[in-house]
């Protein structure tokens, strides 16, 4: 492992240079990975396993839209793509990459599966963390591990592609074999992470949902329909109220941010735009650091499960998810975003 200063804070990381990704292939070589769900992060991380060479097959409900995905991708039916229960039988390896309602939904059916010596492998904390409200509790016998892309997968897949990676935290709630760290990290490898960091699977599943709940999706949406609707309000244009709240951030400063951090996106703005934000980043941060305390607190509570769990395993779940998603996708501000990007050069020469 490498000692990396985090502004003054030194931790241990887990670099490809370290943890070559022949090392990986070694340690999983007699190993046979069932990837059991292929939605979110389940096609990255088959696909990415299985151009790293290592033997891979996928657990999915037969017929539905995302076993014709794995087929489109390459997987084979009765060869490397079975029904769920056929996988988890045939793996030495379960990565349990189902949605964490799903999980809970599908664990009585999993669970004779994790015989004696196996790996119970989850990209998420949420499941083992709020065993008490899921009862997803694995048996004794078994290593379990965690490995979480910091990152959809589809950006794991693509920055793959790219030669890049997504930088990845990994976790051992469960050490049987006494082999655990070793095979998390040759998985972490072949999945395709830039780097690995160690954490546990409650802090994951504190910050993952943290960050999901706050800056990642629902503070920026927040803010961003806040500061729409005030230029709107002011006789601002839909479309230089939409350039000036999303367009600008997306296409130019986040990308500065990427880069080389906030700081040098700060300095290579307007001398202006430098000083306003100086100004009004410590007005922002304590109007929100309340919000961020109830937040945290109500993940850490386990209260974010429930209502995670009540409202996903409801019968009409999907009806009003995407009631909700087609209210936002309606709305004036998402309107006039469609009509600007369909306006960027790239889009105007399809």
């Amino acid at each position: 492992m490498a000692k990396i200063n985090f502004g003054g804070v030194w931790e241990e990381v887990v670099t490809s240079e370290e943890f070559p990704l022949s090392k990986a292939q070694e340690i999983l070589k007699d190993e046979t990975v069932a990837v059991l769900g292929y939605g979110v992060q389940g096609p990255g991380q088959a696909l990415n396993l299985r151009d790293n060479g290592i033997r891979v097959i996928v657990g999915q409900r037969e017929g539905g839209r995302t076993w014709d995905k794995a087929v489109q991708d390459g997987f084979v039916p009765g060869k490397t793509l079975f029904p769920i229960e056929e996988a988890a039988k045939r793996a030495t390896v379960i990565q349990y990459l189902l949605s964490d309602a799903g999980q809970t939904q599908m664990w009585p059916t999993i669970k004779p599966y994790l015989t004696k010596g196996k790996t119970l492998y989850f990209s998420h904390g949420f499941s083992i963390t709020y065993r008490d409200q899921t009862q997803v509790i694995p048996p004794k016998e078994i290593d379990v591990i965690l490995v979480a892309p910091k990152g959809s997968g589809r950006s794991l897949r693509t920055n793959f592609l790219d030669g890049s990676g997504i930088n990845s935290s990994y976790a051992i709630f469960q050490d049987y074999s006494g082999k655990a760290k070793e095979k998390t990290l040759a998985l972490g490898v072949a999945i395709g992470s830039g780097y690995l960091f160690p954490t546990t699977f409650e802090m994951e599943v504190y910050s993952d949902l943290t960050g999901e709940r706050g800056i990642l999706m629902g503070a920026l949406a927040g803010v961003m329909e806040a500061q729409y609707n005030v230029l709107r309000k002011h006789g601002h244009s839909p479309s230089e109220a939409f350039n000036e709240t999303v367009e600008e951030l997306t296409q130019s400063l986040i990308r500065l941010v990427a880069e080389n951090g906030m700081d040098w996106m700060y300095a290579n703005c307007s001398t202006t735009a430098q000083r306003g934000a100086l100004d009004w980043k410590g007005p922002f941060r304590e109007a929100v650091d309340p919000v961020f305390d109830k937040l945290y607190e109500s993940v850490r509570s386990g209260e974010e499960t429930r209502i995670v769990l009540a409202v996903n395993n409801a019968p009409d779940y999907r009806e009003k998810l995407n009631a909700e998603l087609d209210a936002m996708r309606n709305t004036e501000m998402w309107q006039a975003g469609a009509a600007v990007r369909a306006l960027r050069p790239e889009n105007r020469k399809r």
